[in-house]
C-alpha cells in the first residue's frame, strides 16, 4: 500500500522508508543475502514474468475497519452487480494496459459478514476473464495500523472463509499479509510457515509470502526452508529516497531481491502519474523519473512479474488508471501514457528508454 498521495499524509509511508532505511544500513547483509542462504527457498520456476498487473484499491489504501470499497464498486451493490461493474474494470485493465493480474484487498470484516456474497464477484469476474487474483490481507486503519494482525479470531475464519472458496480455482492466489512491519523477521516467518500448514492443501505455488518489514525485503522469507515453493512479495517506491540516480535505483531493488528474483513478484511499486511527468525521456534530475526507468527495467532483466499500485485507486495521484462512463457502466481512461509504456517494458513489451 502507498499512503494518501499529498506530501503531508505520507508520513506512516515515509516512517516505511525509514524503518527500510534503516534496515539496509544496520542489517545489510540479512538484506543482500547470500547464495548459500536463499537457496533453501528456491521455487521450481525460472521466472515470474507470468504475472502483469495492477493494484485495485479502495480510497482509503485497503486500511479500513469496515467494508471495502474498491473504487467504481459500492458497498451497497449486489453480487450480480459488482460482477457486472468489476467485469468491465477487469476488461479495461486488459485492454488499455495489457494487464492480465490483480492484486485485490480483503479483510475480516469484508469477508466474515453479509458482504462477502457482493464481493466474491469482483474476483469471480476477474478469474473468469482469465486474470490472476492475487488476495492480500490489510489491517485495520487507527490504531490497528500497527503492522500486526488485527485480531486472531476474526483473521483464521476469514482465511478459512477464502481458501474454501477459491482453494479449487487455479487463477486464485493467497497472499497471507500485506506488509507485516510489526514483526520481527522471523516472527514473521513463523506466521507465515503456520498459515501454510493450517492450508496445507493449498499449493505452495499459489501462495505469495511477504517480504518483512513493509515487503522492503524477500531475503530472509527466501532463506527459511519451511516457505520453500512460494512466491515472495516486494515493496518498492521512489519516495522512499528524496533522490537517487538511476544507478543508485537499481542497486537498491536488488539488494532487497538478493538471489531470490526466480520467486519474487513486486506487487506494489509506482510514482506520480498525474502530474505530467514523462517516464519515457532521461531526466537524471527527476528522482521518480530515474527510479521508473530503473525498476521497470530491473524487473525485465530479472524477469521478475510486478503489480503497479494503484492501477485504479481514486484521488490519488499515483493511480494508472482513471475512472470514465457512467457508475453503472464504468470504464477506465490511462492517466500517463508514458508509464504505462515503462509498465509494458516491464513486462516484456515495448521499446527502451534511449538517450
Amino acid at each position: 500500500m502507498r499512503k494518501t498521495p499529498t506530501r503531508a499524509s505520507r508520513t506512516p509511508r515515509l516512517r516505511a522508508a525509514l524503518v527500510a532505511v534503516a534496515v539496509a544500513a544496520v542489517a545489510g547483509t540479512t538484506l543482500a543475502g547470500s547464495p548459500a542462504a536463499a537457496s533453501p527457498g528456491a521455487a521450481p520456476t525460472t521466472d515470474t514474468t507470468q504475472f502483469k498487473g495492477v493494484n485495485w484499491a479502495d480510497p482509503r489504501d485497503n486500511f479500513a475497519d469496515d467494508l471495502l470499497q474498491l473504487s467504481g464498486l459500492s458497498t451497497t451493490d449486489t453480487y450480480r452487480q459488482t460482477y457486472a461493474k468489476a467485469t468491465r474494470i477487469i476488461a479495461a485493465f486488459r485492454a488499455n494496459l495489457g494487464a492480465n493480474t490483480v492484486r485485490l484487498p480483503i479483510n475480516p470484516y469484508t469477508v466474515n459478514g453479509a458482504y462477502w456474497k457482493s464481493y466474491r464477484g469482483v474476483i469471480d469476474a476477474a478469474s473468469d476473464q482469465g486474470f490472476k487474483v492475487i488476495v492480500s490481507y490489510w489491517e485495520g486503519t487507527g490504531a490497528q495500523k500497527d503492522g500486526f494482525i488485527d485480531d486472531t479470531a476474526t483473521y483464521w475464519p476469514m482465511w478459512d472463509t477464502v481458501v474454501k472458496a477459491y482453494k479449487n480455482d487455479k487463477q486464485v492466489y493467497f497472499e497471507p499479509m500485506n506488509e507485516p512491519h510489526g514483526y520481527t523477521d522471523t516472527e514473521w516467518a513463523d506466521i507465515a510457515a503456520k498459515w501454510l500448514s493450517t492450508y496445507a492443501k493449498v499449493p505452495r505455488n499459489r501462495v505469495f509470502v511477504s517480504g518483512a518489514g513493509y515487503n522492503d525485503h524477500v531475503t530472509t522469507v527466501c532463506a527459511d526452508p519451511r516457505l520453500k515453493g512460494t512466491y515472495l512479495s516486494l515493496h518498492h517506491y521512489g519516495f522512499w529516497k528524496d533522490y537517487a540516480t538511476y544507478d543508485q535505483w537499481v542497486a537498491d531493488l536488488k539488494v532487497r531481491i538478493g538471489d531470490c528474483a526466480n520467486r519474487t513478484v513486486a506487487d506494489e511499486f509506482g510514482a506520480p502519474m498525474t502530474t505530467g511527468l514523462n517516464y519515457n525521456v532521461k531526466t537524471p534530475d527527476d528522482n521518480f523519473v530515474n527510479y521508473v526507468q530503473a525498476v521497470t527495467d530491473t524487473f525485465r532483466e530479472l524477469k521478475m512479474g510486478s503489480v503497479y499500485w494503484p492501477g485504479l485507486r481514486t484521488d490519488d495521484t499515483y493511480s494508472l488508471q482513471t475512472l470514465t462512463g457512467t457508475t453503472a457502466r464504468p470504464w477506465l481512461a490511462t492517466t500517463n501514457q508514458s508509464g504505462a509504456d515503462r509498465l509494458a517494458w516491464a513486462w516484456g513489451r515495448g521499446k527502451p528508454v534511449k538517450g
